[in-house]
């Protein structure tokens, strides 16, 4: 008998006090209205062909249109990918964990690697490192990014709290930093003049990241509080930001200007049930030491999302069964609309002239 009871003290002991690297934060989320309304339920993105992408890679992250029209993309090992063919093509290896894609002006490739940074690649070989701190804090969990006409890349990094590279990867991370509700996300500027600095902090998982077609706004993606904010960049309310959506029915994940005024963006998942135990941070140490079994999941559920700069929401395109797996991001490339995913071994993709 004193053995049970010393197991159990030892078990209680263990879900009570045991050091774990998550700090939870209490926070009240507002009441999700699901999908209904401008989300209402759909099944447009069943018209998505997948494809996949070679030698059992997976997780093509985010999407690239360079100037002379040719795509890629990468996958969760670092392959770099053309993919406007019949075929996703080899490249390059670049190793690290890519997340982000942007052509700079003269048709360089940015990269926001969540491994190493703010990255270049111009050619098979070629990729350097372009900004791995900032004021001497090394930027740890590079996200997504956009390039202004002048060269300046604006990019998301999506906490501060926890390294990808050490704690096993962006998806784990990404949960940890929701779970805990820190504010250590931050968005940054890199100028041609070889500056860094941030502009915007204090978002719980920063994400997806969008110029305005006259770059006077840059659009954020805030996942870990599911809504999205605008930035001012110039003009007479410069430096002020907003929310422009507010308690979406997801969480937002890369946000991707189609160059007409109107964005393309991605639910990595619903929101997830276990946001009633936010308010109790005590309790969600509690479960988070029960293991990952028992820890909040990304629920399979694709959604892209077409919205304006006013934050008007033109149109969506569902996945409810959840064929494509965790959608990530996507837009209209030439003739074709693409959605990217986290860590499915495919991308879909389907011909504009079949989209509702």
């Amino acid at each position: 008998m004193r053995y049970f009871i010393g197991l159990i003290l030892i078990g209680l002991a263990y879900l009570l006090f045991w050091p774990i690297p998550v700090e939870p934060i209490a926070y009240e989320p507002p009441e999700t209205q699901g999908f209904t309304g401008d989300f209402a339920e759909n099944n447009a993105l069943d018209r998505l062909d997948l494809i996949s992408l070679p030698g059992g890679e997976i997780g093509p992250e985010d999407i690239a249109v360079l100037p002379d029209g040719s795509i890629y993309t990468t996958s969760l090992s670092g392959v770099l990918y053309r993919i406007d063919g019949a075929e996703p093509v080899e490249i390059d290896q670049l190793g690290g964990r890519p997340l982000g894609l942007k052509p700079g002006p003269d048709g360089a490739l940015y990269i926001a690697d969540s491994f190493r940074g703010l990255m270049l690649w111009s050619g098979p070989g070629t990729l350097e490192p372009v900004v791995s701190d900032i004021n001497g804090a090394p930027v740890i969990y590079a996200n997504q990014l956009d390039v202004a006409q002048d060269g300046t890349v604006y990019f998301s990094n999506s906490s501060d709290r926890f390294d990808p590279e050490t704690m096993g990867g962006t998806k784990p991370t990404s949960v940890m930093t929701i779970w805990e509700q820190s504010n250590a996300g931050y968005v940054a500027k890199h100028s041609p003049d070889g500056t860094t600095e941030k502009i915007a902090e204090g978002f719980v998982y920063t994400n997806g990241v969008a110029l305005s077609p006259e770059e006077d706004f840059l659009l954020i993606a805030e996942t870990g509080r599911a809504r999205v904010h605008k930035l001012w960049l110039n003009g007479p309310k410069a430096g002020q930001q907003e929310v422009l959506l507010d308690n979406l029915p997801g969480y937002p994940d890369n946000i991707e200007a189609q160059g007409d005024g109107t964005y393309w963006m991605a639910f990595a998942s619903p929101r997830v049930p276990a946001e009633a135990l936010m308010p109790y941070p005590f309790l969600r140490k509690i479960i988070w030491r029960l293991g990952p079994t028992v820890r909040p999941a990304a629920i399979h559920r694709g959604m892209m999302v077409q919205f304006d700069g006013d934050g008007t929401i033109l149109q969506t395109l569902q996945d409810p069964d959840g064929r494509l797996g965790i959608t990530t991001g996507g837009k209209i490339a030439g003739d074709q609309f693409y959605v990217m995913t986290l860590d499915s071994p495919w991308f879909g993709r389907m011909p504009v002239a079949q989209m509702p």
